[in-house]
C-alpha cells in the first residue's frame, strides 16, 4: 500500500549510519522501489530505512509500504537484523558474470545484429500480409 512519506515515524534504530544513499536514490530513480518498506499499524518504519531516505532525496511524497501485525518490540528488533544481516550478496565470480552478461546484452556481437536485424525485417513483412 502507497503511505505518505512524512507520517513514517522513525525511531532510535541499530544502524547509526546509513551510508552513501546516492547509487540507492538512482536505482529507485530508474527503477523504482523493488522492495517496499515495512511499517507496523502505527506507522513505525520496521525496516527499509535506506529506502525511506533515498526515497526523500528524491522527493518522493509516498512510498510503497509492507504493513506488519501488531508486533513486540523483540519482534521488530528481530526484522531489522535479519533484514540488515541474512542477506547474501553476489560472489565474486557471480557479480563478474552478471556483468558480462549485461555487457553481452547492452552491446550484441556483430552475428547478432545481423540475426536480429533479420527477425525485424521479417517479421515486419509478414505483419504486413495479414
Amino acid at each position: 500500500m502507497k503511505v505518505k512519506i512524512e507520517e513514517i515515524i522513525v525511531k532510535k534504530r541499530i544502524r547509526k549510519n546509513l551510508g552513501d544513499i546516492t547509487t540507492l536514490a538512482e536505482s529507485m530513480k530508474q527503477y523504482g522501489l523493488i522492495n517496499p518498506v515495512v511499517i507496523d499499524p502505527e506507522m513505525r518504519l520496521v525496516a527499509g530505512e535506506r529506502r525511506l531516505e533515498a526515497a526523500k532525496k528524491l522527493g518522493w511524497t509516498t512510498i510503497e509500504a509492507n504493513v506488519t501485525q501488531k508486533l513486540t518490540p523483540v519482534d521488530a528488533l528481530e526484522i531489522e537484523i535479519d533484514e540488515n544481516v541474512y542477506r547474501k550478496p553476489f560472489t565474486s565470480d557471480e557479480l563478474s558474470d552478471a556483468f558480462e552478461k549485461l555487457d553481452r546484452l547492452k552491446n550484441p556481437r556483430f552475428f547478432r545484429k545481423i540475426w536480429n536485424a533479420l527477425k525485424a525485417f521479417f517479421s515486419k513483412i509478414f505483419s504486413r500480409k495479414e
